[in-house]
């Protein structure tokens, strides 16, 4: 994959556009959970989430390489789409971002502010990513993936920024959508040494990568039915699970209640807005609350992006 000057240099790149998100150790999540409990705020990006740090990165080398294509063409549920749509329109290149229908409409309209023309196609992320593999081949497009090196090399600075703060967590929550995320906190606390274990979270309703890390290989779902569209995904991606086999402690499952009482408990001891993906880790952190007490834990709050009456909805949930 890449080593620490590349790393290093992806920082660079990103801290040029943005600052670095902030890394809290929140009380009241200490008191409810029982372990010093850090926060790694990606919801603080301009984007309201980690990927954007991938785009640029990945945009980047495209240029550094003497590569200028017509026009950029990606699948995604948003957070993805907003990441390649800013890093094109920044750099002057077209892009094209498929999503499935019925997509967030608040991520939609983000995705059309950042420059992108939007399509929607498909029942979930997978069959947009056809769609979106079937106009990059007529229109002679550059098909950006949702998971590639650069990728994953861009969005690993925030676990730079992470263990920079915080070099002796025990064990670090993750989402896995298709993998990038996690693959870049493995590999960069593979990087600096460290012993910390990383654990990943899925969906019960979108469990392909906990499927497929029980069984040692690539396991499909036929739907990816959450709350949590950051996770809906049904087919792994490959390399990605390689890497997650061979550097996570484990990938938990959780359910879209107990999403919902995350999200939660986030706003009410964090004021902090988290969407669903982002609430997975506090919520295997909850699973695994005896396991963690009097431990140091990050948790890793991937983005904010969720529509507003979605959001309201929750919040006046009752747990």
């Amino acid at each position: 994959m890449f080593d620490l000057p590349a790393l290093e240099a992806a920082a660079a790149i990103v801290h040029a556009v943005m600052p670095p998100t902030p890394q809290y150790a929140w009380p009241l999540l200490a008191n409810r959970t029982g372990a010093f409990t850090v926060v790694k705020h990606e919801n603080h990006t301009f984007a309201g989430a980690f990927k954007v740090r991938g785009g640029l990165v990945y945009v980047d080398a495209l240029l550094k390489a003497g590569e200028r294509p017509k026009g950029l063409v990606s699948a995604t549920r948003g957070n993805h789409g907003q990441s390649i749509a800013y890093a094109a329109t920044r750099a002057g290149i077209p892009a094209i971002i498929v999503v499935p229908k019925g997509n967030s409409t608040e991520k939609n309209a983000a995705m059309r502010a950042f420059g992108a023309e939007l399509i929607e196609a498909g029942r979930d992320f997978d069959e947009a990513r056809e769609t979106a593999m079937k106009i990059a081949q007529e229109r002679g497009l550059l098909m950006v993936p949702s998971f590639h090196a650069e990728l994953v090399r861009g969005v690993a600075t925030y676990a730079l920024e992470l263990f920079g703060a915080f070099s002796d967590l025990d064990t670090v929550y993750v989402p896995i959508g298709l993998g990038s995320g996690i693959c870049g906190l493995i590999r960069t606390r593979d990087l600096l040494g460290l012993k910390t274990e990383i654990v990943g979270v899925v969906s019960t309703e979108a469990d392909c990568y906990a499927q497929s890390f029980e069984q040692g290989k690539v396991v499909t779902t036929e739907t990816a039915k959450t709350l949590a569209d950051g996770l809906a995904v049904r087919i792994p991606n490959p390399e990605a699970l390689d890497v997650i086999l061979r550097g996570a402690a484990r990938v938990l499952r959780v359910s879209d209640p107990d999403l919902r009482h995350a999200m939660r408990v986030i706003h009410e001891d964090t004021h902090n807005m988290a969407e669903g993906a982002a609430a997975a880790p506090l919520a295997a952190l909850f699973q695994e609350s005896e396991r963690q007490r009097g431990r140091r834990v990050g948790l890793i709050l991937t983005g904010a992006n969720i529509d507003r009456a979605i959001y309201a909805d929750i919040l006046a949930g009752a747990d």
